[in-house]
């Protein structure tokens, strides 16, 4: 029986052609969507160089600083056009498809930070106030204190599988218990306990019910929602309304320095002169990625998450190990739902959360269920809603209604046009039963 014969068509001594490198539709759409996004947002710092007279002043240290460092003035016009030619060039980087991911990386990093220079150069050019950098900083980190906080909340409870859309009600429940125990103790370490319990007691419920009657996750984090605003709502008519002095008076907690490191200039008042809940966050961070990612009891809630029938062939228990990641999510938004009263304005008033659990919610999203990347996105909506606040006293002209619908704005924008496409926990949402 003859051999088969290999006959090669290729002309001796000259290489095979190059593989062709096919792009997946989903980083295409992803890609094109975010290319788009730039050349608008380009084209409008265009529209708005014709419109920009004056310089734009940028104070690097506030009157209170120790060490005061120059403020920059930037030409407005110049500095606006200059930003829109960077933004533009990044979207024709995307548009084109031609650059590896590095160098698109690199542009979409540069394309970024010309739009917030450009955007706030517009918005600060010719004002009598200087914007000031350091305040919008410490702004920010402020913000995001319960947004870093809530985003952990989410990444414990999808990594096990559960779809977590209540994180605002376990905000509104904690800020609420916190701000009691705190009025009637005068104790600040037992408000934040009563929020913390509160937020694990909201967590409780979304597990039971998911994991021992399967309601729906997404209804039953809407029911949820609803039910912690009706109930505060309603005891802080009936209860707190009837005596302020006694039942709102809520102990807030103050800025605590670290030496030495609070004296560095610029970056000391920023990072090193926070609250307490503040400086949790940040340590939380790296603590839930050590949880998830390094510990035996990590590697099973995300095992139950991603496919929980072979996580109980070989003997987890995936009910257990599911309500232990949530309920210890809820502990986590019972962190954030404590900044609204102690840890920022010392009263509680109903509905005070105004969406920072759905901010939250994107921010997770946003993060790809990381929690590292989750809190950075975090921080970016910190930044953003600090932003409207502080552009505001410079006479902005943009209309402060739409300052205020700014983190709102770019929460949309941001989830629907750069992220793309994400996967989510495999199992997530879905009903675990034991066969």
């Amino acid at each position: 029986m003859s051999t088969p014969v290999i006959v090669n068509n290729t002309a001796a001594g000259t290489p095979p052609p190059a593989l062709r490198k096919v792009e997946a539709r989903e980083n295409r759409i992803q890609r094109l969507s975010t290319g788009v996004l730039l050349a608008v947002i380009g084209l409008m710092l265009v529209w708005g160089t014709f419109g920009t007279a004056g310089d734009a002043k940028i104070a690097l240290s506030d009157a209170f600083d120790a060490v005061q460092l120059p403020t920059i003035v930037l030409p407005g016009a110049v500095t606006v056009a200059l930003c829109a030619v960077l933004v533009l060039g990044a979207a024709l980087a995307y548009l084109s498809g031609r650059f590896n991911k590095r160098a698109m990386t690199i542009a979409g990093v540069v394309g970024g930070v010309a739009l917030l220079i450009g955007f706030i150069t517009w918005a600060a050019a010719g004002s009598m106030a200087v914007f000031t950098m350091t305040n919008q900083l410490q702004g920010t980190l402020a913000v995001a204190t319960p947004l870093v906080f809530g985003a952990l909340c989410g990444a414990l409870s999808e990594r096990a599988g559960v779809v977590n859309i209540a994180i605002e009600g376990q905000f509104l429940t904690a800020a609420f218990a916190g701000a009691i125990t705190g009025s009637l103790t005068k104790s600040l370490l037992a408000a934040l306990i009563a929020a913390i319990l509160a937020g694990m007691a909201m967590g409780a419920l979304l597990a039971l019910f998911t994991l021992k009657y399967f309601v729906d996750h997404v209804v039953l984090g809407v029911v949820i929602n609803l039910l912690a605003a009706g109930l505060t709502g309603f005891l802080f008519h009936q209860l707190v309304g009837s005596d302020t002095a006694k039942y709102n008076a809520v102990p807030i907690m103050q800025r605590i320095p670290i030496p030495g490191l609070e004296k560095i200039p610029f970056l000391g008042p920023i990072l090193f002169n926070q609250t307490a809940l503040a400086y949790l966050a940040i340590l939380m961070v790296p603590a839930v990625w050590f949880l998830l990612f390094k510990t035996k009891w990590g590697l099973r809630v995300r095992a139950v998450g991603e496919h929980p029938h072979a996580a109980d062939t070989v003997g987890i228990n995936v009910v257990a190990t599911k309500f232990s990641s949530v309920v210890l999510g809820g502990a986590m938004a019972g962190l954030g739902g404590a900044y609204f009263t102690i840890g920022s304005t010392g009263a509680f008033r109903p509905d005070m959360t105004v969406g920072n659990g759905f901010i939250a919610l994107a921010a997770l999203i946003m993060g790809r269920w990381h929690p590292v990347w989750a809190a950075l996105m975090a921080v970016f909506f910190g930044f953003v809603t600090q932003l409207g606040q502080t552009l505001n006293p410079l006479g902005s002209p943009i209309d402060s209604q739409f300052l205020l619908m700014l983190p709102y704005v770019a929460t949309i924008i941001a989830v629907a046009g750069l992220v793309g496409r994400v996967r989510a926990p495999a199992a997530d949402g879905e009903h675990f039963v034991k066969e």
